[in-house]
């Protein structure tokens, strides 16, 4: 079996805006067996601590972020790539994005949970640096299954060295 190795591809990471639901609908619908729905999204993007980010390439948004922000965590709410995106990079780019935002002084947290069977998900969320911390028995409306929640913690010297890696990208081009 051959294992294709994919090339990291740089996208543009901004705020998403109404103009943009389109898309990000597509790939919500796409991705998810249970997708939000428009009204979801900006019942969600309407509150004041609610955050929605998008992935741009090539004039295109090719992934999207959701997340809200409370006193000591963020909570991630919904990140997804296009799947003709996915294992480039994108998804890690997002999640950079937002651990960029934790300090030891304020939000030191981002968790989130993810379906027991996103397995696919179960395993991004780990490689960048989640550990799951518990179970949330029947937490989903639409199926009796279960939710871990994960959770990525603020380490100085995690964080320093996601920092030196992301300079040397910027001087790199």
């Amino acid at each position: 079996m051959q294992v294709e190795q994919e090339q990291e591809v740089r996208a543009q990471i901004r705020w998403m805006i109404r103009r943009d639901m389109p898309e990000v609908l597509a790939i919500e619908t796409a991705n998810f067996e249970f997708p939000w729905s428009e009204e979801d999204f900006l019942q969600c993007l309407r509150r004041r601590n609610c955050i929605g980010m998008v992935a741009e390439r090539d004039g295109r948004i090719v992934g999207f972020m959701i997340y809200e922000l409370q006193k000591s965590r963020i909570h991630l709410l919904n990140l997804s790539v296009a799947a003709e995106h996915q294992r480039h990079g994108i998804g890690r780019q997002m999640l950079n994005k937002l651990i960029s935002k934790l300090s030891a002084q304020r939000r030191n947290r981002i968790v989130l949970a993810v379906r027991e069977t996103n397995l696919a998900a179960q395993l991004f969320f780990r490689a960048n640096g989640f550990r799951a911390v518990s179970i949330l028995h029947g937490f989903y409306d639409n199926t009796p299954e279960d939710a871990y929640v994960m959770q990525y913690r603020y380490l100085p010297e995690r964080h320093a060295a996601l920092e030196d890696a992301a300079r040397t990208r910027r001087m790199a081009g």
